[in-house]
């Protein structure tokens, strides 16, 4: 057999990168999402942009993804292959390492075919030494889904303070079931797991001010809402409560904040995502209107 050639692609080779056959089952492009039109963009980058060939042949590709201002890459979310070997022994050629979040179709365990292709992904990446870290839910609010009222059981107030927010997310972590919050609490402790998710709200592309602290009418903190927008969309950057306020249903009546304060500023459209084991979240999705839009698993 004619010997595997591993390596990135060089600028002009992104029609080589979309030569692989794909059914479109799975991953970005199932969602009418285009490699070439997201590197013109400066999300996906030659360096970062991995091809395994045989005689000329692409059998696997790789891409990993960042935001156009971003110095490396944050996920590996493009992966491809006729040839499920090359493409384990491209995920260990390639010197980058980010979590692997692969985007499903809703109910994708149902379709043979969808299921089929799903899990030789998720087996190339095992064989490759990640691991699966959580299933995740991936929502998006349109006006046709109706604006929820607000519940108006608590106050909201800007915290410019970053100091303070960050021990609000200290807070947070405690008992928290978010799985990416728990695996670096466990590796690295729940400072070191606050600060990522402080760096990841400061990361995005939206106002700092439009950041909430929650407060109820007797002035206990209750939590954190953060309305925001990414490189493509209005999001839902967070929502959590303090320790001391679950169980009360707080998380939707951030949930409806944050959505409020989107539209407010413009937004037809918002994404959100949680955790499928966060049962209290998702619930409050599913009461604010939000439909599900894909699944999601993720392996790091």
């Amino acid at each position: 057999m004619t010997d595997l050639v591993i390596r990135p692609i060089t600028a002009g080779e992104v029609t080589l990168f979309d030569s692989l056959p794909d059914p479109r089952l799975v991953g970005r492009a199932a969602f009418g999402e285009n490699y070439s039109d997201m590197a013109a963009d400066g999300q996906y980058r030659p360096e970062w942009s991995w091809v395994a060939l045989r005689d000329g042949v692409v059998v696997a590709r790789a891409a990993w993804w960042a935001g156009p201002d971003d110095d490396a890459p944050l996920a590996l979310d493009w992966l491809d292959f006729t040839d499920q070997e090359a493409a384990v022994r491209l995920l260990r050629a390639a010197p980058l390492r980010a979590e692997y979040t692969l985007s499903l179709p809703p109910g994708w365990r149902c379709e043979p075919a969808v299921r089929a292709q799903a899990e030789a992904r998720i087996a190339v990446a095992t064989a490759a030494g990640m691991s699966v870290l959580v299933e995740r839910y991936r929502y998006r609010w349109t006006p046709s889904c109706g604006l929820p009222a607000r519940p108006g059981r608590l106050e909201f107030r800007p915290e410019p303070d970053d100091a303070v927010v960050l021990d609000v997310l200290r807070q947070i972590g405690e008992g928290s079931l978010d799985a990416h919050n728990r695996h670096t609490t466990a590796g690295q402790g729940a400072d070191a797991a606050a600060r990522e998710e402080l760096d990841l709200l400061r990361w995005l592309p939206s106002p700092r001010d439009w950041w909430r602290l929650a407060w109820t009418p007797t002035g206990e903190l209750v939590g954190v809402t953060v309305p925001a927008r990414n490189h493509s969309d209005p999001v839902v950057g967070f929502v959590g409560v303090v320790p001391g306020q679950r169980g009360r249903g707080y998380a939707y009546d951030l949930l409806v904040e944050a959505t409020h304060l989107l539209v407010e500023a413009g937004a037809e459209e918002i994404v959100a995502a949680t955790d499928q084991p966060n049962h209290p979240m998702a619930a409050a999705f599913a009461r604010a209107g939000y439909p599900i839009e894909r699944e999601r698993v993720d392996l790091v």
